[in-house]
């Protein structure tokens, strides 16, 4: 049997995790730890109730800080892995408050690798971006080259590093995850795919940066869980993977909408702008927990969530 701890479980990965990990037979508990200062509460309402999934005596929740290592140290006490999700978030090439950045993604992620290093914790399953690999045309592998151009890529890139120091004596999985869309309880509607079909379905209109032409690196939230459950015990080595489904032009993700909103308007800022673009390769160690679905029905299950 499995105690799980997620950090960050009350988040938007984390809010839709938690269901399908309590159905698990061999988890036995899950501590969620977040500090829930992402002002999000859609996970306590609902998606966890035994009447869906069966499991809901096996959720507590702590609201506790990465920062606080006494705190997280007594509730990483029995916890046989570790799902680490709690981050400062931002899309790829956002620019924002380093020191923030900082003390939450390398230093929060620090402190929970010197608990671990002391401890009996077997695994480790970091959610960390592909936004280490900075800007990209050619698609790029775990072995490519890292520089993140943004303050939020150079933290989570600093997070790895530090749980990387523990892979010869405990299991330690790193996910470089593509940009995340799809509905989850707690969902983000920062970044792209999500922002986009908000705004295409209440409001008929979406804003393009640039001429659209830039391409990202995408994965749908089911998928993203998909695998962290499959390496839940998994005997794959120790080391870094790339977890992304598709790689997609903006342009392309908006004349997608345009197929499910006909009367949809495109409105295009700072045309004259460059902007970069990142290609991810899927790692293919991984490859087989990844499912395809057609991008236009992942659009449309998402619509129907919508209230009206």
């Amino acid at each position: 049997m499995m105690r799980v701890l997620v950090t960050g479980g009350a988040g938007y990965i984390g809010s839709a995790l938690l269901s399908r990990l309590a159905n698990i037979q061999s988890v036995e508990e899950i501590r969620v730890y977040d500090n829930l200062s992402h002002g999000r509460h859609g996970v306590f309402f609902g998606a966890t109730k035994s009447s869906k999934i069966g499991g809901e005596h096996k959720i507590s929740f702590v609201r506790g800080d990465l920062l606080d290592r006494r705190t997280l140290a007594s509730h990483l006490e029995g916890i046989d892995v570790v799902i680490h999700l709690a981050a400062k978030v931002s899309t790829p090439f956002a620019h924002g408050d380093p020191h923030s950045f900082e003390q939450v993604n390398h230093w929060g992620t620090a402190e929970l690798s010197y608990i671990v290093e002391e401890s009996n914790i077997a695994q480790v399953i970091y959610l960390s971006s592909a936004a280490v690999y900075g800007a990209s045309e050619h698609p790029v592998d775990p072995q490519a080259y890292t520089k993140p151009r943004s303050w939020y890529g150079v933290s989570k890139l600093r997070g790895e590093k530090m749980l990387q120091r523990l892979s010869s004596h405990k299991k330690i999985h790193i996910l470089r995850c593509a940009n995340v869309y799809g509905f989850a309880p707690s969902a983000r509607f920062e970044a792209v795919i999500n922002r986009f079909l908000l705004q295409a379905h209440f409001e008929r209109k979406i804003t393009i940066q640039g001429k659209g032409e830039q391409q990202r690196a995408f994965i749908h939230i089911d998928n993203v869980i998909s695998c962290i459950l499959n390496l839940l015990g998994s005997p794959l080595e120790s080391g870094v993977y790339n977890l992304v489904q598709s790689n997609r032009s903006i342009i392309d993700i908006a004349y997608a909408l345009k197929d499910l909103y006909s009367d949809l308007e495109m409105i295009f800022v700072e045309q004259d702008m460059e902007r970069h673009s990142l290609v991810v390769e899927l790692s293919p160690e991984i490859s087989d927990h990844i499912k395809r679905i057609d991008f236009i029905d992942e659009l449309k299950l998402f619509a129907q969530r919508f209230a009206f």
